[in-house]
């Protein structure tokens, strides 16, 4: 991997990078769609890398159970498998240690999954985590972690926190003597859940593993968690993690969380919202998200954004159509998937421009004037950018800033879930 930080915004954390992998360029900050199956539903490996997309998201634990590795060998890897050229990232398998934790025992040497396929047991180790993604042969490979939820509280988030690091100890010998670090790079997942001391602990442990990994992310969040507890776990992190190294917020795909995560620092960012929601009937846009089932859409002969240069737009498919076709007809839920993406792609590339140019501050306002157009902001992102000089409110008295906020997560909020099975 080479790194390399192009600009800073002025005021905020957010930065502008250039990460370059064997498979290419991937510029920073950047929303990877997840592909658990190695496959984003309803789309093909050419329209996905036809809309900018270069670093997707595949799934270890999923891969190795179907089709398995002697397949996945025999094709060269996964980027032969599923036919996608471009940058990929794997995830450890961890994730599931919480979405399976009814088929999982945890020990210290791995996790003993039961297949929810026939019941068969697989024992999943940090090295064998990292010898399945050598299989698979990712761009970026994770750490095997010890995940909670993030609402667990008590003896077993240290127990997990401390784990993961002594589990990357293990990740780290392992892929060190594979000889495979020059195109398969290792990093990081900090824990610690909703405890500051316990995320300094960890972070603090990690870093000085430095020299072994590329990279680090913020686990162990978007499980539920008040977003006040939120943004402050994920600000503590980014300003305490390396700044010559990518950093990853693991699950964070709402519009609203990524421009947040990108003002405190975040490089990378994976969610099933934009593909899942797409299957809802729910499309993206920079006013909020658009229910297509509702009956209000079913006479509207305009795109769903005029501005979007997505497939889906640019042949100017209706809002009518798509509601006509949208619960009966697979093509709907993939003219709106291709949407969704290109919108989450939208959203960071205009970041980035923003930043390049050093007017993210002012894109912040502007898109969030846009996406609330009845002027209330959620509180926690109106906490969250006032932590680092941006001030979504400024100029408006005491009563009135009280009177522009609401507690709420944001639009579209209800459409998303936390299980990457299906993405």
């Amino acid at each position: 991997m080479h790194f390399e930080i192009i600009a800073r915004c002025s005021t905020t954390r957010a930065r502008v990078c250039k990460m370059t992998l064997a498979h290419g360029v991937t510029m920073l900050p950047t929303f990877m769609p997840v592909a658990t199956q190695a496959a984003i539903k309803g789309l093909t490996p050419t329209q996905v890398e036809s809309l900018g997309i270069t670093l997707i998201l595949n799934n270890t634990y999923h891969l190795n159970l179907r089709p398995g590795l002697d397949v996945l060998r025999q094709a060269g890897g996964a980027h032969a498998f599923q036919g996608w050229r471009r940058n990929l990232l794997t995830d450890s398998g961890g994730f599931q240690l919480v979405s399976l934790s009814k088929f999982t025992t945890i020990t210290e040497e791995g996790a003993l999954f039961s297949s929810p396929f026939d019941g068969s047991p697989t024992m999943l180790t940090p090295e064998e985590s990292i010898s399945i993604q050598h299989a698979i042969g990712a761009d970026i490979i994770m750490q095997l972690d010890d995940v909670v939820s993030s609402l667990t509280t008590g003896p077993r988030v240290a127990e997990a926190s401390r784990r993961s690091v002594r589990w990357l100890d293990r990740c780290i010998t392992f892929h060190t003597s594979s000889g495979k670090q020059d195109r398969q790079n290792l990093f990081a997942i900090v824990q610690g859940g909703l405890d500051p001391d316990l995320r300094d602990e960890c972070l603090e442990e990690m870093v000085k593993r430095k020299d072994h990994v590329a990279g680090f992310a913020i686990g162990g969040l978007s499980g539920g968690e008040e977003k006040d507890v939120f943004w402050r776990m994920i600000s503590q992190c980014t300003a305490k993690l390396p700044d010559d190294r990518p950093r990853y917020s693991m699950g964070i795909g709402f519009a609203e969380d990524l421009l947040v995560c990108v003002a405190l620092g975040v490089d990378m960012a994976d969610c099933v919202f934009p593909t899942r929601t797409a299957r809802f009937g729910v499309a993206l846009t920079f006013e909020g998200a658009l229910n297509l089932r509702l009956k209000k859409h079913a006479t509207d002969l305009g795109p769903i954004d005029p501005q979007c240069p997505c497939p889906t737009c640019q042949v100017n498919t209706s809002r009518a159509f798509l509601h006509h076709t949208v619960t009966h007809e697979t093509a709907a839920a993939h003219a709106l998937t291709l949407h969704n993406l290109v919108f989450q792609a939208r959203l960071m590339g205009q970041a980035r421009t923003a930043i390049l140019e050093d007017r993210f501050p002012a894109y912040l306002k502007t898109f969030f004037s846009g996406y609330y157009k009845n002027g209330q902001y959620p509180e926690w992102c109106v906490n969250a950018l006032g932590s680092v000089g941006v001030d979504l409110l400024e100029g408006l008295s005491g009563e009135e800033r009280n009177g522009r906020i609401q507690g709420g997560r944001g639009a579209g909020w209800e459409y998303a879930s936390d299980s990457a099975a299906d993405a």
